[in-house]
């Protein structure tokens, strides 16, 4: 039998999607607030660790990724008062876990998403021995990369030197200017809000006159987007309104991840068909790029109606903060 028939959750106990938020609170300090960010999503993190080995629940990997993107994200959006010079080796360190799980989680999309998006809609042959085929490089991508990584001397010693890092607050005791040690000082709130409003102007920059038919210019867009939504997550019970603002940019960011998922799709069958002369496959795999190009053509349409949405969005962190 096929994935679609065969997969199911895990029936171990599993850790909850459902997220707490970010326990900031308007009294903090910027280094407190940035502890407490990267805190809460290192114990997401290694709830999640013993799920990510398996693609029985393919929930796993995804959080386990997710959850590393928000932290380089933290470390990118509060690198005025923690620079690169001094998040840098933890940065590096969480890019290489990223990179492990990255293949994993393009096929677990690939399978569960878009072959299944089509499996009964596409006239042509070869949709099982294609699936045999990413269930295999999967298996393998699980095997090598996924919990290779995690049983690892390299990661061991990234979570023990990570947590150590957030709970002693190891940047405040580097090498920082002036200004950025007063900045880490500093109440949370008026910091917030200038990142916030940065990196939306960033968004902003790139969105107002993008070129939509320039994968690369849509895909620094989707990246600042991201950013933003993170910001955003991080700051949100310090802003009474933001889940309406994070739900303004829900239309926006769906269309540039089926972007993304059409660019992925492309190199995924590139690498799995590689060395294969089957030619119903072939011929499969060609009908499916071209399938999920056409959903994004109907979907990109909407660009305009989605980009406006975001743009009119009320800002929450514009309102004067009375707590």
């Amino acid at each position: 039998p096929g994935l679609m028939e065969r997969s199911g959750v895990n029936e171990r106990i599993m850790p909850t999607k459902s997220k707490a938020p970010t326990p900031l609170t308007a009294d903090q300090t910027t280094s407190d607030a940035f502890a407490a960010i990267l805190r809460h999503d290192y114990d997401y993190l290694i709830q999640w660790a013993e799920t990510a080995r398996s693609w029985e629940n393919i929930e796993g990997v995804h959080q386990f990724r997710v959850t590393i993107r928000r932290m380089r994200s933290a470390l990118t959006l509060f690198q005025n008062a923690i620079p690169k010079e001094v998040s840098g080796p933890v940065a590096e360190e969480m890019r290489w876990v990223a990179g492990e799980l990255g293949l994993a989680r393009d096929l677990d999309v690939f399978i569960s998403e878009g072959l299944a998006a089509v499996a009964w809609k596409l006239p042509l042959v070869g949709a099982d021995r294609l699936q045999e085929i990413a269930e295999r490089r999967r298996n393998l991508a699980y095997e090598e990369q996924v919990q290779g990584m995690l049983d690892s001397e390299r990661y061991r010693l990234f979570k023990e030197n990570l947590e150590e890092w957030i709970r002693t607050k190891a940047w405040e005791s580097a090498r920082l200017t002036k200004k950025q040690s007063k900045r880490l000082k500093a109440n949370i709130m008026p910091y917030a809000r200038k990142l916030l409003d940065k990196q939306e102007r960033r968004v902003l920059a790139l969105g107002s006159h993008v070129d939509r038919a320039d994968p690369a210019a849509m895909h620094e867009l989707r990246i600042e987007c991201k950013k933003l939504r993170y910001a955003a997550e991080f700051f949100r019970p310090l802003f009474p309104g933001m889940d309406v603002f994070i739900s303004h940019m829900k239309g926006l960011q769906d269309l540039l991840g089926t972007m993304n998922d059409v660019a992925v799709t492309r190199h995924l069958l590139d690498e799995l068909l590689a060395d294969h002369t089957d030619q119903e496959i072939l011929v499969y795999a060609g009908g499916l790029i071209g399938w999920r190009s056409c959903d994004f053509c109907h979907i990109l349409v909407r660009f305009d109606g989605y980009w406006d949405e975001f743009v009119e969005a009320k800002h929450p962190w514009w309102k004067k903060f009375s707590g």
